[in-house]
């Protein structure tokens, strides 16, 4: 992989023409040569694109003023070849927005203002489903697999967007597109909310359940544990269940039958034992029992409440298997609706992207929209030398204005907390 990437460079900057000392004679042969190497390695470049951009998780969305006398596929040329002598390793790509309906300036400005705010709640709505999805697929032992817009991985539909014109009319209104936007990912949280918390009470249901079973023999379920033969119940006789500390059994034995004056002799009977305590029947006049609790509270024995009822453990089984049969219903729906969702909400996303760009390059650049937009994907070692060659790439007088007095401009319509002399903005996958 490393090794066609440096090829790769090798060729392009042989292609752009960088001297070499056997090559310093330039002549139309040379020129022709140039020209048909450079539209070669043009093809690779966009091979190596797709290789490097594998991993990356954080893109740049940027638009370059297109100048006087010159045009958009030369400014890409330019931005092309720049990239491959001095970043080889960033994977570049166009960023294909329709004319839209530009509107008047009052519009835009408004918009403007809300572009930001927005874009933070549509990514953040993406983010929240996302890391639903990973939840689920670590809880179901799902294996995790990209994640897609109608098949197409999301930072493939992002580095090769197309508009979706039957879905968002470019002669709408921008406003109109970025309200419809907002809406459709409005009512998508909403419903993330309610699937999400009827998902959260079944799985709390069964988590207090579980802790039931799971804790001490003084506060977990006994119904698993006591039989029927286990517990006398007559007009007279009742039989209490003792949770005894495991250091105090021989105690609990020596002294049960002498806490109180009408308890069955021999009729205690060990049932259980865990680390801390163990679990002992006791058989005694029912007129008895409130005293024998407290002499037995006394010595710090515990008598659980427990009623023992056939028609009640099994309504308890069955009340167990459909929370978990409900469980996995609801874990497997909402999986399966968080895949659908993030796919609508990034295809959205990158949508309202593409009104941003548009919107603030008019405001940015002005009328008629000529300016080139696209999308790179810098590492973090690379991002200063990215910068440096966008704005080496920005010959429109506004690059002077956004410069500015000690480098200090308005931080840009998109909110970025850096000025520059271009359009950017920063889109987090993850």
């Amino acid at each position: 992989m490393l090794r066609e990437v440096v090829e790769a460079h090798k060729l392009i900057r042989s292609a752009a023409g960088e001297p070499h000392s056997s090559n310093l004679q330039r002549d139309s042969s040379h020129e022709k040569s140039k020209s048909s190497i450079f539209n070669f390695s043009a093809e690779l470049f966009d091979s190596i694109n797709q290789k490097l951009a594998v991993m990356a998780t954080r893109y740049w969305v940027a638009s370059l003023p297109v100048g006087q006398g010159t045009s958009a596929s030369s400014l890409w040329s330019r931005l092309q070849e720049s990239i491959s002598k001095q970043s080889f390793d960033t994977p570049l790509y166009r960023f294909n927005i329709p004319n839209l309906r530009v509107g008047t300036l009052d519009s835009l400005l408004s918009l403007s203002d809300d572009l930001s705010k927005a874009n933070s709640f549509i990514e953040g709505v993406s983010h929240k489903i996302r890391r639903q999805i990973e939840e689920l697929e670590r809880v179901s032992g799902v294996v995790s697999s990209s994640l897609t817009v109608d098949g197409v991985p999301v930072d493939s539909y992002l580095t090769r967007f197309v508009w979706d014109e039957a879905k968002y009319p470019t002669m709408s209104p921008l406003k109109e597109t970025v309200d419809g936007i907002h809406v459709q990912i409005a009512r998508i949280e909403d419903d993330l909310k309610v699937r999400v918390a009827e998902y959260g009470n079944v799985r709390s249901q069964l988590n207090t359940i579980s802790r039931k079973q799971a804790g001490s023999l003084a506060v977990r379920d006994l119904s698993n544990m006591v039989k029927p033969q286990d517990i006398i119940t007559t007009e007279h006789l009742t039989t209490l269940l003792a949770v005894v500390p495991s250091y105090s059994q021989k105690d609990w034995l020596s002294s049960y039958e002498t806490l109180t004056t009408f308890v069955v002799p021999r009729s205690s009977k060990k049932l259980h034992e865990d680390n801390e305590y163990a679990l002992f029947t006791v058989t005694l006049f029912s007129r008895d029992a409130d005293n024998f609790r407290t002499k037995a509270r006394e010595r710090s024995f515990q008598i659980r409440d427990f009623e023992y009822n056939s028609e009640t453990q099994e309504s308890r089984k069955q009340e167990l298997e459909k929370l978990m049969q409900d469980q996995e219903s609801l874990r497997n729906s909402l999986l399966q609706w968080c895949y659908t969702s993030y796919g609508e909400v990034f295809s959205s996303w990158m949508h309202f992207c593409a009104v941003r760009v548009f919107s603030e390059s008019i405001l940015r650049y002005g009328l008629p929209p000529s300016f080139l937009s696209v999308v790179l994907a810098p590492s973090l070692k690379s991002e200063k030398k990215v910068r440096s060659i966008l704005e080496g790439l920005c010959t429109s007088s506004n690059s002077t204005y956004w410069k500015g007095e000690d480098e200090v401009g308005m931080g840009g319509f998109g909110g970025d907390s850096d000025a520059h002399p271009y359009v950017s903005f920063t889109v987090n996958l993850v």
